[in-house]
């Protein structure tokens, strides 16, 4: 498998979920081993000197992702979810994204004040998701090395946000 193998995989969803916009639909790339195996070798050797401790996936195709890189890389693996589905005592943030607005929480005794995290999810798009997982992992007590993604659609001024929000984190987009 290489890049335009992986590439070719991505589903283009036109009108979805408003006109106009052409919804990348990336959950094919988990339907393949080889795919799959490719973009966790690309994410972990891009990250091999970063001493992460934990991934952090992000709900919901975050969590396919993360979990998966997780235990490509021999590390734990913590979920960030919509507010409302974790059990015990949580931090919030609340965010903007291309269509509205919405919440994303982490349990508080999820991490610690020594985990070097790398946050994982499918697509930046504006980045108020990936800010908002910043500030909850910072919020933890833990230290954000970087963010992975399969697209970056920096068209729409995600990186650019996430490199306001904090220059030190390192966002590499497998495509």
């Amino acid at each position: 498998m290489d890049r335009a193998g992986v590439a070719a995989l991505i589903a283009q969803i036109p009108d979805y979920p408003l006109p106009g916009v052409v919804f990348k639909d990336v959950t094919p790339i988990s339907g393949d081993p080889a795919a799959t195996k490719w973009v966790n070798s690309q994410i972990a050797e891009h990250f091999s000197k970063s001493k992460i401790t934990r991934i952090v996936g992000v709900e919901a195709r975050g969590f396919i992702l993360g979990a998966s890189l997780a235990t490509h890389m021999d590390l734990g693996f913590v979920p960030i979810r919509k507010s409302g589905k974790l059990p015990r005592a949580t931090f919030r943030a609340d965010y903007e994204l291309e269509y509205g607005a919405d919440s994303i929480e982490i349990h508080q005794d999820a991490l610690t004040k020594g985990d070097r995290v790398l946050i994982v999810d499918d697509v930046l798009a504006t980045g108020g998701t990936a800010c908002a997982a910043i500030d909850l992992i910072e919020e933890c007590g833990a230290t954000v090395v970087g963010i992975s993604v399969l697209l970056d659609l920096a068209f729409l001024g995600g990186s650019a946000k996430v490199a306001l929000r904090d220059a030190n984190v390192d966002v590499f987009a497998v495509l």
